[in-house]
């Protein structure tokens, strides 16, 4: 008995003479169109109507190339998205970014870079991409639905030619083989069928429902996505340690909705921020780097409070709202007097970060109930900078040199005004609007602004008041508030896109075919031979452990000289002409 693995490159003759001799075995084993551009005549003209050219476009559009490439561009397009600030994403980083990159502004505008899966472009791409893979995947599938009610096609008239092949005589008879076949591949999970005096087998129809499936996992994702994006919900609010939150739309600082989406939508709770805890890798080339940054809070939906710890990627969840921390500062504690020594102002106020050692600005605004010596209404403003730990007097810089709060010192320049609050235009609660105020200067006529450390205080000139600076600085959280009602979907879409892939890519499908017929000396000839999709060194494996396995039943009967040819039927014995020449020395020969 001998095994036969052969490969190679054919010209196209050799294929079409491969194609002849195989007949409707040498099909190919997957639900992919057939390149038939080879057998296309050359058009001399134009002569495409209005229906040719739609077909022609669709045709385009619906193959696996143009799908791979849209699949790559929209990718491409999601990197603008992760580079630069999105309006949807972060509306203060975005202006900020807008601020300092006035030449690229206008372009990155025009281009709409600012809000890139919204935008226009990448929509299109979104859109082709959906249709491409659901016109290409539809009609395959139906055509593997019919591939799995259909019969494996019968052998070949030369198995000797397939890529794997083997041949041996028995005395036992020829349906006496082809039974032990059938139970035989039955049992390996083949699916088998007696046709003529062989038996056609096949396996391996994972591999294309895996190949299906992975391409419907990604239409999943699709419409995971485009779902998200229309009913989506997502606002950020900053919480100073001890004040709360309720998730109405007031309350937040800002907000973004998809267009499907109801305010009455939003997830009814609340929560309150109990305290920060955040520590720091004090030394080492990973100083300063944050060792713990979670903040512990208390929560609600109507019943009992109750308390969990929010970290960085571990949310908490609310019902169908995931509530992400995503920035930390601190927010120092000051009380502002009129020249009378009134209160006018006490409260904790958020600085923004500047830098990774938190070296923050911000502002404080008095808008109500000062006075000025004359007892004439007047606001306040502070432009405050905040170091949690200073370098030290004469070291030539204000920036914090750790984020922790080991030596924190504000620096203060008061002005005295309008703050243009109530002239009806929308103002950043971060930075003062100095047009109609005045900076306060000393008895020299210089511009005041002071350093103070905790318990000090700034007096200001003229009776005009003071502002202290408590020995107090509470620390704040930024959080994030979204409902996205696709993720779960995108997730089972991410896991079936994955299990297909994986099946398309390590199962193969492969034919199996064994002819038993009675030989002109009585002696049964048995030829197995298989078939993949791909030439696989497991082919050849198989076809030899089912060749041992299929022996227990048909023995190979002793050598008695040259093998003579089976009887078959006058058109299945070929042609002289046909008979390839014998290779000396063929590849992959070895006698069991």
């Amino acid at each position: 008995m001998s095994t036969t693995d052969t490969s190679g490159t054919t010209d196209t003759s050799g294929a079409a003479e491969q194609q002849e001799n195989l007949g409707d075995a040498g099909a190919q084993l997957s639900t992919a169109p057939i390149d038939d551009r080879a057998e296309t005549p050359v058009i001399g003209g134009p002569t495409l109507g209005v229906i040719g050219w739609i077909r022609w476009f669709w045709r385009q559009l619906t193959s696996m190339r143009v799908a791979l490439i849209l699949l790559f561009m929209l990718s491409l397009g999601a990197v603008p998205g992760s580079l630069i600030p999105q309006t949807s994403v972060d509306e203060l980083k975005a202006q900020a970014f807008k601020d300092a990159h006035k030449t690229l502004t206008p372009i990155y505008e025009k281009l709409q870079f600012f809000d890139v899966y919204s935008s226009v472009w990448f929509s299109a791409i979104y859109i082709l991409l959906f249709v491409s893979l659901i016109g290409c995947i539809v009609p395959r599938s139906w055509q593997f639905v019919g591939q799995l009610r259909s019969r494996p096609p019968g052998a070949p008239k030369r198995l000797d030619r397939l890529p794997a092949s083997t041949t041996w005589r028995t005395e036992a008879e020829p349906e006496q083989v082809r039974a032990a076949a059938l139970t035989l591949l039955k049992g390996r999970r083949f699916r088998a069928h007696t046709a003529g005096n062989a038996i056609a087998a096949e396996k391996g129809y994972l591999r294309e429902a895996g190949n299906l499936a992975f391409h419907v996992a990604l239409i999943v994702m699709l419409v995971a996505f485009a779902w998200g994006q229309l009913f989506k919900s997502e606002g950020g609010k900053l919480i100073v340690e001890g004040d709360g939150f309720s998730n109405t739309l007031t309350q937040y600082d800002d907000f973004k909705s998809g267009s499907q989406f109801g305010i009455d939508e939003l997830e009814p709770f609340h929560f309150r921020l109990d305290a920060f805890d955040g520590t720091y890798e004090k030394n080492g080339p990973q100083r300063g780097t944050p060792r713990t940054f979670e903040a512990k809070v208390s929560y609600s939906q109507g019943g009992a409070d109750k308390k969990a710890v929010i970290r960085v990627n571990e949310p908490l969840k609310v019902g169908d709202s995931k509530v992400y921390l995503i920035a930390h500062g601190y927010a120092p504690v000051v009380t502002v007097r009129d020249g009378r020594g009134k209160v006018v102002f006490q409260g904790a106020v958020p600085l923004l970060p500047i830098d990774n050692n938190i070296t923050s600005t911000g502002a404080i605004k008095v808008m109500d109930g000062y006075r000025d010596k004359d007892g004439k209404k007047e606001q306040l403003g502070f432009q405050a900078f905040f170091v949690p730990t200073f370098a030290g007097a004469g070291q030539g810089t204000m920036f914090s040199q750790f984020p922790a709060l080991d030596f924190p010192v504000m620096a203060l320049t008061g002005f005295h005004g309008d703050l243009r609050v109530d002239a009806g235009l929308p103002q950043n609660v971060y930075q003062l609007d100095k047009s109609k105020m005045k900076q306060f200067t000393d008895a020299s006529g210089n511009k005041l602004a002071e350093r103070l450390l905790p318990g000090k205080t700034m007096t200001l000139p003229d009776g005009a008041g003071s502002i202290t600076f408590e020995k107090d600085v509470k620390e704040w959280a930024s959080f994030q508030i979204s409902q996205q009602p696709g993720n779960g979907l995108a997730l089972a879409g991410a896991i079936a896109a994955i299990a297909g892939l994986t099946g398309s890519l390590f199962i193969q499908r492969r034919r199996i075919w064994v002819r038993a017929v009675r030989g002109e000396d009585g002696v049964t000839v048995v030829e197995m031979a298989g078939l993949g999709r791909s030439e696989s060194a497991k082919l050849p494996e198989e076809l030899g452990d089912l060749a041992v396995a299929l022996t227990a039943d048909a023995p190979p009967a002793p050598d008695a000289g040259p093998e003579p040819a089976p009887h078959a039927d006058p058109e299945d014995v070929p042609e002289p002409a046909e008979e390839p020449a014998e290779d000396p020395a063929p590849s992959g020969e070895a006698d069991k």
